[in-house]
């Protein structure tokens, strides 16, 4: 596996990682340890194979440019190819797994004639993909530019049959890491893609939480890691949520701000820099999230009503596919008030259809996840070692 230092982006397929171990399987996995990343990876039993990253890991703030946040990722590889190639040299694997920014994998795997497979944590390319978004993104500033530096670095490493497009955006095999509701035109999405759904375990090693005594409905306020500097907004939602009869509220701030920064917190409210979200999840009754692809597939494998306050990229259109399968409201940051906030709670949390479509999107979910998406794992390599016994 090569992965990028982002939790967002290790979390998802950490449980195919650990399942393929379980099964006896030799895993590696090349990504830096920085953060929480390298224990992450760690705990599946998988062996780490280190690199540095050039991609933003601590206090940096991540570009809104399309075209910049694709400069660094494309970086990022640049940077990591030749120690990627060192390591992997005289190691090679029977298949190369990678996430959607891990390039070095798909250029080690074409120029060794192994397969690869993408983990995806989010949507993959639709029919006219390349006729719609790709198209837009070329009129960008500095979009010639950056196509151009990605064709020379696949061509300097023997890549001629791919252009940029063709290479990030259309897989040889793909595993789409989450719920089918959550990808748009997803009935033109080739069949080299799979969407085995979240893959989620019981991620015991993150702690647990216990509901409240008394408690007799819970919500969790959550941001993720990545948009948590948001004070007013965490004051807002004591506002909406502080004292409403029946509710048990979980809020986490981050590590940017503290409940001394959020005045009086009513003693209904439980603040936190961080908590074990999927545990909370299974236990909630509702959820206010930014909609990140992680947060979101969480949600619905747990079956949580949710208020989708997007913040940056890809979580605006999440949130508007949660709306329109009748499981959340979108609310921007700006219209979220406490009163609006409080609204889309009692409305979500009381509503019999929102229930039954969240029920049944769990239910399908639940027959998914790991395990499948490992058996399509080695079906690929034995696919592979037949095709080399053939030659």
């Amino acid at each position: 596996m090569v992965g990028v230092p982002a939790v967002s982006h290790v979390l998802p397929s950490l449980e195919i990682i650990r399942e393929l171990v379980d099964r006896g399987h030799r895993v590696t996995y090349a990504n830096d340890p920085v953060d929480r990343v390298g224990d992450l990876i760690a705990s599946t039993g998988a062996e780490l194979v280190p690199f540095t990253t050039t991609l933003p890991t601590g206090d940096e703030e991540w570009t809104d440019d399309p075209i910049e946040g694709m400069d660094i990722f494309l970086d990022d590889a640049i940077n990591s190819l030749p120690v990627l190639r060192d390591s992997y040299g005289n190691d090679r694997p029977d298949v190369f797994l990678y996430d959607i920014g891990g390039y070095s994998a798909r250029v080690m795997a074409i120029n060794w004639g192994i397969p690869s497979v993408q983990l995806s944590p989010t949507y993959v390319a639709w029919a006219d993909y390349a006729d719609t978004v790709m198209e837009w993104l070329r009129t960008q500033p500095g979009a010639a530019e950056h196509h151009a530096k990605f064709d020379s670095w696949l061509a300097e490493n023997g890549i001629t049959e791919l252009d940029h497009s063709n290479f990030a955006g259309v897989p040889e095999r793909a595993l789409a890491m989450i719920p089918r509701e959550m990808q748009p035109y997803a009935e033109t999405v080739s069949d080299a893609v799979t969407f085995v759904g979240p893959c989620l375990g019981r991620r015991a090693d993150q702690g647990v939480w216990t509901r409240p005594e008394g408690a007799e409905r819970v919500l969790l306020v959550s941001l993720g890691s990545a948009y948590t500097k948001l004070p007013d907004f965490y004051r807002t939602c004591l506002k909406a949520f502080g004292d409403l009869p029946g509710w048990h509220v979980v809020l986490q701030v981050g590590k940017y701000v503290s409940a001394e920064d959020l005045g009086e917190v009513p003693g209904n409210v439980e603040v936190r820099s961080w908590v074990p979200q999927l545990d909370i999840l299974r236990q909630a009754d509702a959820f206010v999230t930014h909609a990140g692809m992680g947060g979101s597939s969480e949600g619905l494998y747990t079956a949580t009503p949710m208020i989708a306050v997007p913040q940056a990229t890809d979580q605006f259109d999440n949130a508007d596919r949660l709306q329109e399968i009748g499981v959340a409201r979108r609310i921007d940051t700006g219209d979220a008030t406490a009163e609006t906030l409080r609204a889309a709670l009692l409305e979500l949390a009381s509503d019999p259809e929102v229930a039954e479509r969240l029920a049944g999107i769990s239910a399908r979910l639940q027959d998914s996840g790991a395990s499948y998406a490992a058996d399509l794992i080695e079906a690929e390599a034995v696919s592979a070692a037949e095709r080399s016994r053939v030659r």
